[in-house]
């Protein structure tokens, strides 16, 4: 399975972007998908899950109330839909598939990822 995201960019404090990220075949319907983010010097870490049914996704408490996940199994892509951006959410962003149809902010869960798409925020 390949796994490709698109949408970052350089943008503004206060600005938006929406990232999307297709699964290359039908694999991912049954399973949770997530987005995680590596700022440099620091490790990988949880951004937002979403379940297989697509309802009740969970958020790191940084990202909360600013970013939303999204899926539509029909087309094997899930969004990241990111509002309100601060330079803090500077990073590389990965999607990911899990092994479970259930969300979880756990990296060990998920098994296949994408290459990541970088989002800068200037201040």
């Amino acid at each position: 399975v390949q796994l490709q995201a698109s949408g970052g960019g350089l943008v503004q404090a206060g600005g938006s972007l929406r990232l999307s990220c297709a699964a290359s075949r039908r694999t991912a319907s049954n399973n949770a998908l997530g987005w995680f983010r590596q700022a440099p010097g620091k490790e990988r870490e949880f951004v937002a899950s979403i379940g297989w049914r697509g309802g009740s996704p969970i958020y790191a408490d940084s990202v909360k109330g600013r970013l939303t996940i999204s899926r539509d199994n029909a087309k094997d892509t899930v969004y990241l839909q990111m509002d309100s951006l601060k330079p803090e959410d500077t990073a590389v962003y990965y999607c990911a598939v899990s092994l479970y149809p259930v969300t979880t902010s756990r990296l060990e869960s998920y098994r296949y990822w994408g290459r990541g798409t970088q989002v800068t925020v200037s201040s």
